[in-house]
């Protein structure tokens, strides 16, 4: 399967992090929390009306808005 962006994932899905969006606003700060090339992350749940996301990275759970997620790349 193709690469696609981490908002398009359902819960219980893992993929890999391809890359972040050179301009994302967040980009930064999601490579601190170890959003890099090769890392697995796996979406736990969506909040109800679908924002926010919980991911679970490494041994770290996060909350994130879908918008941000969108600048996430991810293979499957």
């Amino acid at each position: 399967m193709g690469d696609v962006t981490l908002d398009s994932l359902k819960p219980g899905q893992m993929a890999h992090v391809v890359a972040l969006d050179a301009g994302h606003p967040l980009r930064r700060r999601l490579l601190e929390l170890g959003f890099i090339r090769g890392a697995k992350v796996q979406v736990v749940r969506c909040a109800p009306l679908g924002d926010p996301v919980q991911l679970r990275l490494g041994h770290t759970d996060l909350a994130l808005r879908s918008a941000d997620l969108r600048g996430v790349t991810v293979r499957l």
